[in-house]
């Protein structure tokens, strides 16, 4: 299974990114489906996921700003970042449960100056 991340980059604090996570490979059924993010110097923390039955949650700092959501038909899932601040600035990681085992994407760089 592998997963191509797109959509980080640079922006100004509260402007927007949407960032995208493709699965393709042999997968059976996509099962919950995650963003995770990284800053220098911090341990990986889980941003948003969302199960096969669309139930979402969110770390508490992105709560009303981030928004995860899922396409099954092109085992895509999404989040969009709206209100960005300088401390979500960080590199984002999609993860993926499917066929029983998780896996991670390559990470995409998401950087929000003040």
């Amino acid at each position: 299974v592998q997963l191509v991340e797109s959509g980080g980059g640079l922006v100004q604090a509260g402007g927007s990114l949407r960032l995208s996570c493709a699965a393709s490979g042999s997968i059976f059924t996509l099962n919950t489906m995650g963003w995770y993010r990284q800053a220098p110097g911090k341990q990986r923390e889980l941003v948003a996921r969302i199960t096969s039955g669309d139930y979402t949650n969110y770390l508490d700092s992105v709560k009303g700003r981030f928004t995860i959501s899922r396409d099954n038909a092109k085992n895509t899932v999404y989040l969009q970042m709206n209100s960005l601040k300088p401390e979500d600035t960080a590199v984002y990681y999609c993860n993926v449960i499917t066929n029983g085992y998780g896996y991670w994407g390559q990470g995409t760089q998401v950087t929000v100056s003040s």
